[in-house]
């Protein structure tokens, strides 16, 4: 690769970091896309990584959030820790930006919840009164293997909960990333009560 191509993957990078930070948009995919169209690149050749937008992201965030950010991702791993406490049965385990901490204004909890009754976690909130959006999912478990899941939305105050229902048998292995082909990241309240005690540590 010559050095205009990696120059323009650096660029589209940033772009689209910039993009998701400044837009909410969480979708890598989507945001370099939209970087490519700005900079009128239509070769998928120059088009970044996941992983490319996510360490300029991480950037972006150090040089343009370096106040609000990181108090905003310890409120949220705060909210994720009393969410994951009121969904204690479905053994649940936080994943994406509040975990991996590019969490921002923007970002929502969410949460994997593993149960073999597709209907537990909806009727839990049914009979909670608590309001909800239902959508699909698609997770990889490999380079070929791949399945659809619903996913539940709801609002607690000004945050949103994002719940994607798994059977039991997921808790055994984790999805894969969407920035690679390494499994994704996920972690127990256990997990995130020791992340918030070393970030509360001087």
């Amino acid at each position: 690769m010559g050095k205009r191509n990696i120059d323009l993957r650096t660029q589209l990078a940033h772009e689209a970091a910039r993009i998701m930070a400044e837009q909410g948009i969480r979708d890598c995919g989507l945001a370099k896309r939209k970087a490519a169209e700005r900079s009128g690149s239509g070769d998928e050749r120059d088009l970044p990584s996941n992983r490319e937008i996510e360490a300029a992201l991480r950037d972006y965030q150090r040089l343009f959030q370096s106040s609000s950010q990181p108090q905003r991702l310890r409120e949220l791993r705060i909210v994720a820790a009393e969410a994951m406490r009121f969904f204690a049965p479905f053994e649940p385990r936080l994943v994406g930006a509040v975990l991996e901490g590019t969490a921002d204004q923007h970002s929502a909890v969410c949460l994997h919840l593993f149960d073999d009754d597709p209907s537990a976690v909806p009727r839990f909130l049914d009979e909670r009164h608590i309001p909800y959006d239902e959508e699909d999912r698609v997770l990889r478990w490999s380079r070929h293997e791949s399945d659809e899941y619903p996913v539940l939305r709801f609002d607690a105050d000004d945050n949103t909960i994002d719940l994607t229902l798994l059977p039991r048998s997921g808790l055994r292995q984790a999805p894969i990333s969407r920035t690679g082909d390494a499994p994704m990241q996920r972690a127990s309240l256990n997990a995130v009560l020791a992340l918030l005690a070393r970030d509360a540590s001087p």
